[in-house]
């Protein structure tokens, strides 16, 4: 494996319309982030995500592009986004935009001259079919329910795909017309000091064609359009064009949204020449899900988070750089997800921290991740903005299940629970704007915030500040950077544990991963004695059999 700049580094996501807003208007803004830089630099994050701030009617918070050339004036100016890459380079961190081409909005003026003339130039960047029967060609399910299928404006005998939101009509990928003008948009970017892109929902620009049917799998007679990703060969020839012709010549680094992928293709995605430089593992995320809605996911217990982690080293070893998260914008707080339900307190958040930020690859935190921010309540359906949550709600609903239960699942899986604002201080709207917030502030700010915890040595945020000082100590980066990744106690209920074995340096990062004290025993190694980097509580208890540990305590170790 080839060594990168960004090996070392720390990575951070933003959400802009909800991170920190300048003005007033309730909605967050680049120039809040100027504000913020300092924070995050103290925080120890090198490079920045920031969720779409490009031009959009907002149908998917931002992931239905309009302009891919203009930001959006409820985030600011161009000269806004200039000065947040300048001001980012000042303090050697890199600032990275979310590249949404799968699709784009019905309000680009791609999709309008193609809805003018539907048999045009702009017609063929785009999948329009005709209506047969009052149907489209196949059966597919969009990921926010209902066909993938909508009548084109102005033209009610044809219509037109779209895998997700209907204002997101898909981009003909097969027409290399639209990979050009992808690429030109990428080039042009980098060309302005973008030091790369998160890249959005890539595994849905090859379709399966011609279209086909699959087996219904509700009953709606549709059928998941990820049954339809199986059979779609042949990806990595336009990710191979895509980074040839873009991220190579820059030197960009690219983390992607990758779902579906066989382990046998983790060289192409991310080796050493690799699609992209780094890509999320999402094992823990898509754990328990059921194609039938929220309802039905099974839910997961501390062992089956390990296992997921572990699984996914064992995959990649050498392979490449892994990019590792406990939450995003799409997900469900981590410790509301992978701490059990009634048990998020200090001592477990910060042992989730522990054991999945020291793992092999690149750690990322997403925003109030931090401060261990936790889920949103929801008391009834208006109080809802994620489309996601509204469909899960009206698909449940409409089986039967009773509207109490299917609140319950959004609180526990919808999206606006990691959108809610960001938590600054105790203070009116906890900080995050002076005007009437765009979302609800989770009512908890008045406990959880960055005022209070930076005044406390022993926060979850100052503990987080921790461990990015740690991995990048140059006493212990080489082994916590590239040092191999061996799993202990892999079997053990209640335990997450693994050595991180380098050429001249063992480090032990253990938690007791659940409430009840245990005593876990040491690995044989070296002389048995060691060297406390960082510990979530005061003391460590060692007795004959190993360490006695308190609930939710995690110890990282440099074993002699």
């Amino acid at each position: 494996m080839k060594r990168q700049w960004w090996h070392g580094k720390c990575a951070y996501q933003i959400y802009p319309k909800s991170f920190c807003d300048s003005n007033g208007d309730g909605i967050g803004d680049l120039q809040g982030i100027i504000s913020r830089l300092d924070y995050l630099k103290d925080l120890g994050a090198d490079i920045l995500w920031l969720s779409p701030i490009f031009v959009s009617p907002l149908a998917d918070e931002g992931y239905d592009i309009a302009d891919y050339y203009n930001i959006d004036p409820r985030f600011g100016t161009m000269d806004d986004m200039d000065e947040l890459i300048a001001e980012a380079k000042k303090r050697d961190m890199y600032i990275l935009m979310d590249l949404v081409v799968n699709h784009c909005s019905d309000e680009h003026e791609w999709f309008r001259r193609a809805c003018e003339d539907p048999d045009g130039k702009y017609g063929r960047y785009f999948y329009i079919e005709d209506f047969k029967d009052g149907k489209g060609p196949c059966n597919w399910r969009s990921y926010f329910g209902g066909s993938v299928w909508e009548p084109l404006p102005g033209h009610p005998d044809k219509c037109y795909l779209h895998a997700f939101h209907k204002k997101q009509p898909d981009l003909n990928w097969e027409n290399p017309k639209v990979r050009e003008e992808v690429c030109q948009i990428i080039n042009w970017w980098l060309d302005k000091g973008l030091a790369g892109f998160r890249i959005d929902a890539i595994m849905n620009i090859k379709k399966a064609l011609p279209y086909r049917d699959y087996p219904a799998d509700r009953g709606d007679g549709l059928s998941s359009i990820v049954n339809m990703l199986h059979d779609a060969k042949g990806v990595g020839t336009f990710l191979t064009e895509m980074r040839d012709r873009t991220f190579a010549p820059h030197g960009a680094f690219t983390v992607g949204e990758v779902f579906d992928a066989d382990p046998e293709e983790l060289p192409a995605f991310i080796g050493d020449d690799g699609y992209f430089s780094s890509m999320f593992d999402f094992a823990p995320a898509i754990f328990g899900h059921s194609g039938q809605g929220w309802m039905l996911h099974s839910g997961i217990t501390p062992d089956d988070y390990r296992n997921c982690v572990f699984d996914t080293q064992a995959r990649v070893k050498d392979i490449g750089f892994i990019s590792n998260i406990i939450e995003n914008h799409d997900e469900p707080r981590g410790v509301s997800r992978y701490i059990p339900e009634g048990e998020a307190c200090p001592a477990s958040k910060k042992l989730l921290a522990t054991v999945y930020f020291l793992t092999k690859g690149l750690p990322w935190i997403y925003q109030g991740q931090e401060l261990g921010m936790e889920n949103l309540p929801v008391s009834c359906i208006e109080e809802v903005d994620d489309i996601a949550s509204i469909d899960n709600y009206k698909v449940a609903v409409a089986s039967g299940i009773p509207k109490e239960d299917a609140l319950r699942a959004i609180s526990i899986h919808g999206r606006d629970n990691a959108r809610s604002p960001f938590q600054w201080t105790g203070g009116k709207n906890a900080g995050f704007t002076t005007g009437t917030p765009w979302l609800r502030v989770n009512p908890n700010y008045v406990s959880i915030n960055r005022e209070d915890e930076a005044a406390d040595e022993d926060s979850v945020l100052n503990y987080y500040r921790r461990l990015t000082r740690l991995r990048k100590d140059p006493a212990y980066a080489e082994t916590l950077v590239y040092g191999d990744f061996v799993p202990w106690l892999q079997d053990r209920p209640g335990v997450m544990a693994y050595l991180r074995r380098g050429e001249d340096k063992t480090i032990l990062v253990m938690g007791n991963f659940q409430k009840e004290p245990q005593v876990i025993p040491l690995p044989e190694t070296g002389d048995g004695s060691y060297t406390v980097l960082l510990n979530n509580y005061p003391d460590l208890k060692k007795v004959p059999e190993g360490l006695a540990m308190e609930g939710y305590q995690a110890v990282v170790l440099h074993l002699r």
